[in-house]
Formats: structure tokens, C-alpha cells, sequence
């Protein structure tokens, strides 16, 4: 009688272990819908992006500008402009509706993107690091920039963090997967 119960205390026990592991398995949700829908999104910008701005027959104005921590470039004659979460041509309507403003009569104001902000590539990778982020890049791309994965790593699928809307959102995706500017790609140790 007593090996019985043992054997059933044994029995549940493992049982109980088993399915705590297997729940540790799926602790990574995958990346909601929102999160891949912002790989086909216009570019949003901040903080670290650098923009080369034309404004036409304007040398003196037309130059490159960095997007600081706060969000803003600071541009001649007009000062703060709010750049963070802004697409090239919002920024650039922007700056054009400030010039107009007093400074110029009617201004053309064109942007393009002279340096992204950069990738980070963590976990089981062979360099893990910052590294420049290219536009059309994927996660396996930065991986292999980052020294390919280690003997541990997960090489079937991926941890990425992003910016959305302002919030923070981390979903389990494939190698394959786009990235953006500023995310952060974590590579799991694998468990076999």
C-alpha cells in the first residue's frame, strides 16, 4: 500500500514538473499582428536617425541633422522641430510650415534618411553589439553581421523587441523576419 502511494506522489510529481517545463516552452508569445504590420508601415522617425534636409535654393539652410534624445532636430531659423514619430514627409511639411512662418515665401522642403538609427543583436550571437541597420534587412541578416550564432543558439526562431506607437513590444519571430531601425534581436540558447 504504500509503494503505491509513493509511486503515485512520484507519478505526480513528475507530472507537475512536465508541465511546468512545457509552460516555460511557451512563455514567448509570438509577435502580435501589430508588430509585423510595422515592417510595411511608412518609416517613423527618432531618436538617432540622421536626416539630410534640402530646402531648395536655400545652402544655407539645406544640411544634415540628428534627431536627439528628446525627439527634435534643431533647425536654423526655426529651432525645435519635433522629428520623433514622424514620416519623412510629415517632417519636412513641418519644417516648410515653420519656414513659412516669416522666414520664406514659399519653401520646398525634401528629407531623406542620411544614417538610420542602429540594430542590436543580443544572446547567442558571436559579436553581440550595436551595428547599422540597412533598409530591407532581416533578423538573419543582422545575425550574420553580428558573427553568426553561437554552437547554442536557437537558429529557428528569434526574439525581437520594437518601438510601436511609442510602446515597447517583444514577439517571437523566424530568422527570415524583417527588422527595423532601432530594434533589438535577441537569439535564445536552444535546449537541445
Amino acid at each position: 500500500m504504500e509503494f503505491a502511494r509513493f509511486k503515485s506522489v512520484v507519478a505526480l510529481a513528475l507530472a507537475a514538473l512536465s508541465a511546468t517545463t512545457l509552460a516555460g516552452c511557451t512563455s514567448y508569445a509570438p509577435a502580435p499582428k501589430a508588430f509585423h504590420e510595422a515592417t510595411i508601415q511608412p518609416y517613423r522617425l527618432d531618436s538617432g536617425d540622421r536626416l539630410r534636409v534640402t530646402v531648395f535654393e536655400q545652402p544655407s539652410l539645406s544640411n544634415t541633422y540628428t534627431v536627439d534624445q528628446a525627439g527634435y532636430i534643431s533647425f536654423p531659423l526655426v529651432g525645435q522641430v519635433t522629428a520623433r514619430g514622424q514620416t519623412l514627409s510629415g517632417l519636412s511639411g513641418a519644417i516648410a510650415a515653420k519656414l513659412k512662418q516669416g522666414y520664406l515665401r514659399d519653401p520646398d522642403v525634401s528629407i531623406e534618411v542620411d544614417r538610420y538609427r542602429p540594430v542590436f543583436v543580443m544572446g547567442e550571437v558571436g559579436r553581440p553589439g550595436q551595428y547599422s541597420y540597412v533598409p530591407g534587412m532581416t533578423a538573419q541578416n543582422a545575425i550574420a553581421i553580428a558573427g553568426g550564432f553561437t554552437p547554442r543558439g536557437n537558429q529557428r526562431e528569434i526574439d525581437v523587441t520594437r518601438k510601436i506607437n511609442g510602446q515597447i513590444l517583444t514577439g517571437k519571430t523566424t530568422i527570415s523576419a524583417p527588422i527595423l531601425a532601432g530594434d533589438t534581436i535577441y537569439v535564445k540558447e536552444r535546449l537541445f
